[in-house]
């Protein structure tokens, strides 16, 4: 893959161009940790847990009704990848930092989405072969939950280590519509799982979980429209100290609704069918696994100036990461037409994403 979009080389470019403004190089660092920390979270949820069930949606419909619609998805999905990753390699290139940062927002959405679309995918062909049985609902999806636990947690954080020059007015309605946006869902499942359950207690705790939980954001997002309004050290430090309830909150209500007995019972594979899911999730893993390494590539080249003796060396991992997405994505795509691996696979729980 090629590294520049822009024909020339590192050395062409004007210096003061490559440099960029140190706060743009900030905002960089931040995005990088924010879509790496996204990308390994759904891979652990979906790729390297040992348990195989369908992936839903925000509102509890199956990410696609077929394999074939599946496969077809995550195919378009790395075309569209291999095209960021170019773009992300040419606007570096040039010093566009906030055009660098725009587009790895668009990659770790694009991860997340082509690893759920690949995790379905290999549910829905493994428990296909001959012997295996589907799994059987819960009251409450894992996978959904626990991501808006995560997001509710990067999103608090935001507030924690944004410094008020920074906390644009822009920046503060993005936080309050991430918070509103998980805890309804949060909200929203919860509901379900009381309204559904036999248990007087649960039925009971999951309104509690879910009072509480409102009940901290309700005085976190009175913090951050003050910061919008006054902005301040105090309502800043207000919104830090505020927002650590929300996120205790949040965790309990979490680790309560993924209890085991509210989360039904996953497939039951074949050897057949375990094989199958271990092809696509290795090939899915082989994706993810390459955009995290170029995440931290990008991430050490915005943490470090221009002209620093280690910036070549960095710039050749970039350029290396970007050819293992392009191969991932081969491998991938092999996996989904064949439902077979193209190459030996490690197992796929046999270690996380670092």
């Amino acid at each position: 893959m090629a590294s520049s979009g822009s024909g020339k080389s590192d050395s062409e470019v004007p210096t003061n161009i490559l440099c960029g403004s140190l706060q743009q190089r900030k905002r960089l660092s931040s995005i990088c940790d924010s879509c790496k920390s996204k990308m390994q979270l759904v891979a652990d949820l979906l790729l390297l847990s040992s348990e195989t069930r369908p992936v839903v949606t925000a509102d509890g419909q199956q990410v696609a009704e077929t394999f074939d619609k599946c496969r077809d998805t995550v195919i378009a999905r790395t075309k569209e990848l291999s095209i960021i990753t170019h773009d992300i390699q040419s606007q570096l290139n040039m010093g566009k930092f906030v055009e660098v940062g725009d587009r790895l927002v668009e990659m770790g959405d694009l991860v997340v989405s082509l690893t759920e679309f690949s995790a379905h995918a290999a549910y829905l062909a493994a428990v296909e072969t001959p012997g295996s049985q589907p799994a059987v609902p819960g009251l409450v999806d894992r996978y959904k939950v626990t991501r808006c636990r995560h997001e509710v947690e990067q999103t608090c954080s935001v507030l924690r280590l944004t410094s008020l020059a920074d906390l644009t007015p822009q920046l503060l309605l993005e936080v309050s519509q991430n918070i509103l946006r998980n805890l309804t869902t949060l909200t929203d499942a919860s509901s379900l799982a009381s309204e559904k359950s036999k248990d007087r207690f649960a039925k009971e705790q999951f309104k509690a979980s879910v009072k509480c939980m409102s009940t901290s954001a309700t005085a976190l997002l009175a913090c951050v429209k003050e910061v919008k309004t006054c902005p301040c050290e105090l309502s800043r430090n207000r919104c830090v100290l505020f927002s650590g309830p929300l996120v205790q909150a949040v965790h309990a209500l979490v680790g309560f609704a993924t209890e085991p007995q509210f989360l039904g019972k996953p497939a039951a594979l074949s050897p057949e069918g375990k094989a199958v899911q271990t092809a696509v999730l290795g090939g899915a893993m082989s994706v993810v696994s390459a955009c995290v390494l170029l995440t931290q590539g990008l991430r050490d080249i915005s943490q470090h100036p221009e002209n620093s003796a280690q910036m070549p060396g960095y710039r050749e991992r970039l350029r290396n990461s970007a050819c293992a997405v392009s191969d991932g994505c081969t491998l991938l795509s092999q996996a989904l037409r064949e439902r077979s691996s193209p190459r030996t696979l490690p197992p796929v729980n046999s270690h996380s994403v670092n």
